[in-house]
């Protein structure tokens, strides 16, 4: 990556943020061959514009040649010998719980029975309308090596801190009939997403940041499905006048589309399809990430105001409460941060041989993107670091949980990254 490209003068970049963007200002590139990264960085990560990658850039993937037949379709028969008797997370898109589908464990035989006899039934059955999604695939079968990351989405902190600690990941496939769909709804952390169809087609209906508030209900609960005619009704929407008309993308088999931080969106597979997702962020939309922790941590002390004078612990507590909702806390997010900033610290001393990572496809990643966008890195860590320093609900967290002392890793992150600049 060019180096005017991640670098301003002072070394240190804030990212300028639009809360509220119009969706008639919004169009969707189609890329159809290789573009270098850092005009991906340049004009879709960092305005937070989304984009559509042509099948070229699939073509290759061993999923998209074994998991489909010559028609296109999925290719049950060699799913089955791969997966049969793997559980699966299936949802009900025909139900609705809270502001989601209510899922179930099931064999991976047992959901491939089911589709097969609901295509044979005219896309239809009385169990519903099931989807497997947010299955951890490449979790559980790495070896199989069934498709590789593009090298545009391959900067990712997210998938990058959860396998170093061994404890989750944010990579997913997602198996559904003709007319499963996922509701309304922003991605994890208000990450990134990209998704790559291997074989089907989706709809895409998009709203860039800002626009979910006109999609709220009087009550302030989010749209659950944003083409229901009750969204008509000012009495129960009283702002919808106010939203734009989605941004709407037909995302073809082998595509991958990029949704940029904090677009919320609805999804609908328009023929039985299967796509490869992943949730994603980096030091590009990092501080949207640390914004939306401070919203959410705000919500909560909002909701349980009335307790404050009585619990000696209330600012924990709140802590807690975060953490259960959103899956991490503030001192969860500077191990986070830490983590990420000592493989590029470790990258950077050691630069060109970056075999001391432990992680194989960390090293390649970095290799890759080269010294100047580890610096980078280093210098977003640094920018929100010292604003966390500064937030008053960070301060008053039990030092003992950081494990770390922000301040003496700053004082790293300036003496590894001083060459570079």
């Amino acid at each position: 990556m060019d180096r005017e490209t991640l670098h301003t003068s002072s070394g240190l970049i804030k990212i300028p943020r639009q809360t509220h963007q119009r969706c008639s200002s919004h169009f969707v590139d189609y890329i159809e061959k290789n573009m270098s990264y850092s005009r991906f960085f340049k004009n879709y990560l960092i305005p937070n514009h989304p984009c559509v990658f042509s099948k070229k850039f699939t073509e290759e993937w061993n999923c998209r040649k074994h998991w489909v037949t010559e028609e296109g379709k999925p290719n049950f028969s060699r799913l089955l010998q791969q997966f049969e008797e793997t559980p699966v997370p299936v949802a009900n898109c025909n139900v609705k719980e809270y502001n989601a589908n209510p899922k179930q464990i099931i064999p991976f035989k047992e959901f491939i029975q089911y589709w097969r006899e609901y295509i044979q039934n005219g896309h239809s059955s009385p169990k519903g309308c099931l989807y497997l999604k947010d299955w951890h695939m490449h979790r559980s079968f790495p070896e199989h090596n069934s498709y590789r990351t593009p090298i545009y989405f391959s900067s990712d902190w997210l998938n990058e801190y959860w396998d170093s600690i061994e404890v989750d990941d944010y990579r997913f496939v997602y198996m559904g009939p003709k007319g499963s769909w996922t509701p309304f709804h922003a991605d994890v952390f208000r990450s990134y997403s990209w998704s790559a169809n291997i074989c089907g087609r989706k709809k895409w209906l998009l709203y860039p940041p800002g626009q979910e508030e006109f999609l709220r209900d009087r009550h302030g609960t989010l749209a659950y499905d944003v083409t229901a005619p009750m969204l008509q009704d000012k009495g129960q929407y009283p702002h919808i006048d106010k939203a734009c008309q989605p941004l709407e993308i037909i995302q073809e088999a082998g595509e991958i589309i990029f949704v940029p931080s904090g677009w919320h969106h609805q999804v609908y597979n328009l023929e039985d399809t299967i796509s490869i997702n992943h949730n994603w962020l980096n030091g590009s939309n990092l501080d949207i990430m640390w914004q939306f922790l401070q919203d959410e941590l705000a919500s909560v002390q909002r909701e349980i105001e009335e307790w404050r004078e009585t619990m000696d612990t209330w600012h924990q507590h709140c802590q807690v409460i975060m953490k259960s909702c959103t899956g991490i806390d503030y001192g969860e997010f500077a191990t986070f941060l830490k983590i990420i900033a000592n493989s590029r610290i470790s990258f950077l001393n050691s630069y060109p041989a970056s075999s001391s990572l432990q992680s194989r496809h960390l090293a390649e990643a970095l290799e890759c993107l080269g010294p100047h966008h580890a610096t980078f890195d280093l210098q977003r860590v640094t920018y929100i670091l010292e604003s966390m320093l500064n937030n008053e609900d960070f301060k008053r967290l039990d030092p003992s949980i950081l494990k770390f002392q922000p301040e003496a890793l700053l004082q790293e992150i300036r003496e590894a990254t001083r060459s570079t600049v």
